[in-house]
């Protein structure tokens, strides 16, 4: 789908001072970038001039590097010929392979001892052709004596081969008689047995009239191969091929007319040839074999086809792209596509040189020189897409590919027709330049040899007729005067600029229709000449054509009349396909370079493009890693190229291996890619795709965006949370634009919470917002939903609420789509659906019947029937039952036993055949039947609704009320079930209940035996108060106890006592005074000091032994674990041991392959698969191993990998036991103070300080930030995991490897009484 379109075409002839001299030879100069050409020698003058010629932006220099005489050694010439010509950029040396059998090198730059010009071979039979290798390494020459001789690069001799009849022996081409008489079956029906694989006449190869009898040499691209083609005895043109080495690797085949022409296609399939017939010229293929691999016909005149003394020759560009045919009055370049022969250009020459008449540049495939006896011409050529506007609605994806004098149309968006089909073929006077489309491709402007084609193309519609001629253009014959025509445009809405290049330069010649005259003439341009113009194009905006040309320095300038220059757009360079596109108010441009730099105006955006294009929204290119890429249409400085993310970034997506873009229809969000071969492919990219729904969303066509979302398998979510305000407010638009039943019902169906505008179609372009600064998405703020109504409600519910709003006046024509509403709801309004149903049996038993049918499809029949009967509508369980797989034996009966009940009661049986037993319960209650109430209640345990139904009737909430204790009794709730009796007044069941319930309620129990009638004995209260003494004592509440023995056993003595054991020495010193009874001073007080003195000592001196064992342990272990990681988690080595070399310490990168330090233990290895006898894909890890693990980390035993860990939770423990008995040790303290044990206070006092102070010393060291040498597993998405007991080392790991919280040791203040 691409055409050849000229950029360069610069002719050099040569000044005065070579007057009366001829152009020789040339070749190119990839050193110097530069053309080196041969002047000489001739029959009068032996002088051979060797000049290199320089092409500037304007003009063209050329230097004469050297000069010699050269007369022709063999006596048959008259003068000598330059054969080859090849120069070596490394070594800035020339060779000049002469017909008379020298070999000359030039060195620009002699080393010592070096020649400038030498001789450095002769062959004295004479050389017929000779030829470089493609590397340079290797020269074949042939010679008059029919002998090949390869020389390496120093003109060294590394084989001579001689050419004998016998090579013909060389490919045996097998015949078995197919075709011969003596084969054949001669029956009836004989010819319809022929085989159609064999030709009806077989070539014997007989030589062509017209042959020049040259030899010539072809190497294949990669030099392995050379092709030589010769004429054998005078009788057959034969093509020989050679290996590198000399040695004859096959012949061709006999072809009748086989002419000289020869050229092997670079990429080594094919070596082309011409073959001359009666009524055609074929260019014919040849594989390496030598069998012939196809042919096609040159499209030739008759003059051309009979014009006396043509040799045709053949030459393939370095990319095996363009074979460029030499006739005797132009140059054809032919392309290849989906096995079509394309004619892409014809460049009208005069007669050039038999030799090196046409050299393709090496590195810039497209780039050619000509070659005549008086001049040099330099062409290049790029490959385009001349496609129409991708703007809509004028996006019908119009390409024009030119093949001739035919030029194929197609609108990809109503005819996908792929080439070298097309929809349309539009014919023209002569071989096509150059095509062009207008903004609405109405109008197709066609640029040939002899003038313009102008056609109308009334409607594109794959059934319309095809486009007319509608105006024409004959250039003058004498084509010299106003150059050469090569690149066409159009301007405004119909006229036609060319571009043409003559002597003078580039110029602009703007075509339009003279409404008087009735045809197309010529309009005299108003512009001011551009200098150095290399390029014409338009783009297309308001839809009207707006031309622009660019210059060789890569400026733009526009050529409307009265619009501002482009010059805020000017490339870096020369870009040789540039479009230009409309943003806003401002202009800017895109450009592609021949290496693939991709440019917006002077920003480089990426350097591996291969293709682009401009539509309204995005950039759309290829890349060489074989991704197709978009990039949102912004600001310039804002453009953002997504990364190489085919999988995350929808701007992002993988394409065939060499794609190229051929267009893109916006309209049916499509993009036309070719393949290399050939065949088109039709494309929906997701970012195209989501890009054009929310371009419809915003434009309220539902419709069209719903379409898209169906048949490209969008989410349909994204209708509403693209825009859900807006959705809201026309959801009867949408329905009416939507109309199709089952398509609203696909819709409501797809209903989901997530909002996918946050999720799988995020928003990939940042747009700036309103002043506010909030974030804009395509330019509206309509599409962020509002944070009012998202909180309140769940999203599928609001939607299908606002559907059943507008639904509700339609329920004779969306009937289906209500109940989809009602179900489809979370969680799915099934009663809602059903009670439509229900009205309906009332006024439309038949849509009833349908109604039923389809909420039966969408929901459980089972769960349906229950809801039914839940709304006690007998006939509708009914209809759905007979829906469902049910045996009526089963629910008939039941039925029928409904039906004789009353309401209640039928009410009750349903609700509690349902499990609504709550329900069932009110029932009961309106049916005033108590007895069975609290039977029911008892059975179901509804005693909160029963006393709930009771709160206002005293007698039966206290029935309840006793039911409800006795069942919190039973269940063990001893505290609530106490409540309980005690609000009915039942205070002995009360005080047992708080009994049972523990000692912490004893307050309760001693009131409610206290409040028994008759009241409790004074034994019984004392044995009470006894047990709740123990209890009391039991869980150290000391104080608590205290209380009881002093106010309801009356003992001072044991209340004293139990003061002291609780630390609570000055409650028991004021008890003391407050009963005088100063002799339990030496008989509790003092001994209880005594007791509490020796029990705070011993913790303390347990605790200072802790931390003087652990905290140096700690320390020891995480020396080792730097020391030597592998040892500390394993034990398998010493600290001294040397780590293994396919163990890392470190966890490495994600593209690691050695193991990790915790591969080890995880048994993962780094290609996913168990390092341990369990290699198959299912983990020994099981739940056992992890708690027998769990344990193993709890107890912490010395020398595992837990011991660490579980010393430093150990030592927060300690410190956390110092800080709470330090309130018990403060009283201590006072209290040997205030009976005058001050050595005792000073001495715990003393131990107290230093406990603290060695736990405030060990905290920074304990639980300061640990870095482990060990980084934690990350487990990807597709990562590993650990499990088991694997799993508890992973945490254990983790948890060392992270910051501790340390505890909080508060400041210790001494008594100030004690000193220091």
């Amino acid at each position: 789908m691409r055409n050849l379109r000229n950029i360069l075409y610069e002719k050099w002839e040569p000044p005065a001072q070579f007057h009366g001299r001829s152009l020789t030879a040339s070749a190119w100069d990839l050193a110097n970038d530069s053309v080196l050409c041969t002047f000489g020698p001739t029959e009068t003058d032996a002088l051979i001039e060797l000049v290199r010629i320089k092409t500037n932006s304007n003009s063209h220099e050329h230097t004469i590097v050297t000069s010699w005489d050269a007369p022709c050694p063999n006596p048959e010439l008259s003068c000598d010929d330059v054969l080859s010509l090849h120069y070596f950029g490394d070594t800035l040396t020339a060779c000049l392979v002469l017909a008379g059998g020298d070999i000359v090198v030039v060195r620009e730059e002699p080393l010592a001892g070096e020649d400038r010009i030498e001789i450095v071979g002769s062959v004295d039979a004479g050389i017929t052709a000779a030829k470089w290798s493609p590397d340079e390494e290797l020269l074949a020459i042939t010679t008059k004596a029919d002998m090949v001789v390869f020389m390496s690069r120093s003109f060294e001799g590394v084989t001579d081969v001689a050419m004998t009849a016998e090579d013909l022996k060389a490919s045996n081409h097998v015949s078995v008689g197919w075709g011969k008489k003596e084969t054949q079956f001669k029956g009836k029906g004989a010819k319809a047995l022929r085989d159609p694989t064999m030709p009806e006449k077989t070539d014997e190869g007989v030589l062509s009239p017209n042959d020049d009898s040259r030899v010539l040499i072809s190497w294949r691209g990669d030099g392995s191969y050379l092709a030589i083609s010769t004429i054998e005895e005078d009788a057959r043109r034969l093509i020989r091929v050679y290996s590198r080495e000399g040695i004859l690797d096959s012949v061709s085949e006999p072809v009748d007319g086989l002419e000289g022409a020869l050229s092997w296609r670079p990429a080594g399939n094919l070596i082309a040839g011409i073959q001359r017939l009666e009524d055609r010229i074929d260019v014919v293929f040849f594989e390496r074999n030598g069998l012939r691999h196809g042919q096609f016909s040159l499209r030739l005149t008759s003059e051309q086809l009979h014009l006396e003394g043509q040799h045709i020759r053949l030459f393939w560009n370095s990319d095996s792209t363009v074979l460029a045919v030499l006739l005797s009055d132009c140059i054809q370049l032919w392309t290849m596509g989906n096995y079509h022969w394309y004619l892409k250009q014809e460049i009208k020459t005069s007669a050039l040189l038999p030799t090196g008449s046409i050299a393709w540049h090496p590195e810039k495939s497209l780039r050619f020189i000509t070659a005549a006896s008086d001049h040099i011409n330099i062409i290049e050529h790029i490959f385009t897409t001349t496609r129409a506007s991708l703007a809509p609605p004028h996006d019908y994806g119009v390409v024009g590919v030119i093949d001739g004098q035919s030029i194929n149309i197609t609108p990809f968006r109503t005819a996908n027709i792929p080439p070298p089909m097309a929809l349309h073929e539009l014919k023209v006077k002569s071989n096509a330049i150059d095509v062009a489309f207008n903004a609405d491709a109405s109008v197709i402007a066609v640029l040939h040899q002899k003038g313009i084609a102008i056609f109308e193309w009334k409607s594109l519609a794959a059934s319309s007729s095809p486009p007319v001629l509608s105006g024409q253009v004959t250039f003058k014959k004498d084509g010299s005067s106003e150059g050469i025509h090569h690149q066409i445009s159009f301007a405004k809405k119909n006229e036609v600029l060319v571009l043409q290049r003559g002597a003078s330069g580039a110029s602009i010649k703007r075509y339009g229709f003279s409404d008087d005259r009735g045809r197309m003439e010529e309009i005299p341009s108003q512009t001011a000449s551009i200098s150095s113009i290399s390029a014409l194009s338009s783009f297309f905006y308001d839809g009207l054509a707006h031309p622009f040309v660019q210059g060789k320095a890569g400026d733009l300038h526009s050529l409307t009349f009265g619009e501002h220059t482009l010059s805020h757009c000017n490339f870096p360079q020369y870009l040789p396909w540039a479009e230009i596109v409309q943003y806003g108010e401002n202009h800017f441009a895109f450009g592609m370079a021949g290496n693939g730099h991709l440019y917006a105006n002077s920003r480089l955006l990426v350097k591996n493009c291969t293709s682009f294009l401009v539509t309204p929204a995005h950039l759309v290119f290829t890349t060489t890693t074989h991704l197709l890429k978009f990039v949102h249409i912004t600001d310039v400085n804002e453009l953002e190229v997504p990364p190489d993310d085919p999988e995350k970034d929808e701007r992002c997506r993988s394409i065939e291996r060499g794609a190229r873009l051929v267009t893109a229809i916006p309209t049916s969000l499509s993009l036309i890619l070719q393949m290399p071969r050939g065949n088109l492919e039709t494309i929906f990219p997701r970012a195209m795709v989501v890009a054009g729904i929310r371009q419809l969303i915003e434009e309220r066509n539902y419709r069209k965006a719903f379409t898209h979302c169906r048949t490209q398998r969008v989410d349909m979510n994204i209708l509403y949370d693209h825009a859900p305000e807006q959705f809201l407010a026309n959801v009867a638009l949408f329905i009416d634009q939507v109309k199709k039943i089952t398509y609203i019902d696909l819709f409501l169906s797809s209903l989901r919470e997530e909002d996918v505008t946050q999720t799988m179609y995020k928003e990939t372009r940042v747009s700036r917002g309103f002043e506010t600064g909030t974030p804009a998405v395509n330019g509206t703020n309509e599409a962020l939903p509002a944070p009012s109504i998202v909180g309140k409600s769940s999203k599928v519910n609001r939607i299908c609420d606002a559907v059943l709003e507008v639904l509700k006046a339609r329920t004779a024509t969306n009937l289906q789509n209500i109940i989809t509403a009602n179900v489809c709801k979370s969680p799915p309004a099934l009663d809602d659906g059903l009670l439509v149903v229900a009205q309906l049996m009332k006024d439309d038993s038949a849509m009833a019947d349908k109604a039923v049918e389809h909420i039966c499809f969408l929901a459980d029949v089972n769960k349906l029937y229950d809801n039914a009967l839940g709304l006690y509508d007998l006939d509708l369980a009914l209809l759905v039952a007979q829906q469902s797989q049910k045996d009526p034996r089963e629910y008939l009966p039941f039925m029928q036993n409904l039906q004789e009940m009353t309401e209640l009661r039928r009410r009750f049986s349903i609700d509690d055949h349902l499990g609504r037993h709550s329900k069932a319960l009110s029932h009961l209650h309106s049916l005033d039947a108590f007895t069975e109430l609290q039977t029911y209640t008892q059975k179901h345990s509804l005693y909160q609704s029963a006393l709930s139904l009771y709160r206002y009737n005293p007698m039966q909430h206290a029935t309840i009320t006793s039911l409800y204790a006795q069942h919190l009794e039973a269940k063990s709730s001893f505290k609530e079930a106490a409540l309980a009796y005690e609000s009915l007044h039942n205070h002995p069941k009360a005080t047992s209940c708080y009994l049972s319930s523990g000692p912490s309620s004893w307050r309760e129990t001693l009131f409610c035996a206290l409040s028994q009638t008759p009241p409790l004995s004074e034994p019984a209260l004392t044995d009470l108060a006894t047990s709740l003494y123990d209890a009391l004592i039991e869980s150290k509440d000391y104080f608590a106890a205290g209380t009881i023995q002093l106010d309801y056993l009356s003992s001072m003595h044991n209340a004293c006592r139990a003061f002291c054991k609780g630390y609570f020495f000055a409650d028991a010193l004021h008890l003391i005074a407050l009963k005088n009874v100063p002799s339990l001073l030496e008989e509790v007080i003092d001994p209880g000091l005594g007791e509490a003195l020796a029990s705070s000592t011993e913790l303390l001196a347990e605790c200072k032994a802790q931390l003087l064992a652990q905290v140096p342990r700690i320390r020891e272990l995480r020396a080792k674990a730097l020391a030597d990681p592998l040892a500390f988690y394993e034990g398998e080595r010493g600290g001294d041991g040397e780590l293994p070399d396919d163990v890392s310490v470190a966890a490495s990168s994600r593209l690691s392959t050695n193991r990790s330090l915790f591969t080890r233990y995880t048994g993962k290895g780094s290609q996913g698969q168990s390092l341990g006898t369990a290699g198959t894909g299912v983990s020994r890890a099981t739940s056992k191993n992890r708690r027998r693990e769990e344990r193993k980390r709890a107890r912490g035993k010395k020398g595992s990998v837990y011991e660490e860990e579980y010393l430093v939770a150990s030592v927060g423990r300690l410190i956390d036991r110092v800080e709470s008995v330090r309130g018990e040790v403060g009283r201590l303290v006072v209290g040997l103070v205030r009976r005058g044990m001050w050595e005792r206070a000073r001495a715990i006092e003393s131990s107290l300080a230093e406990v603290v102070g060695m736990c405030q010393a060990c905290v920074p060291e304990v639980f300061g930030t640990t870095e482990l040498p060990v980084t934690p597993l990350d487990a990807g998405e597709d990562g590993y995991r650990p499990v088991g007991g694997d799993a508890v080392l992973q945490e254990s790991i983790d948890a060392a490897g992270k910051r501790k919280e340390p505890p909080v040791i508060a400041a210790f203040e001494k008594l100030s009484l004690l000193g220091t």
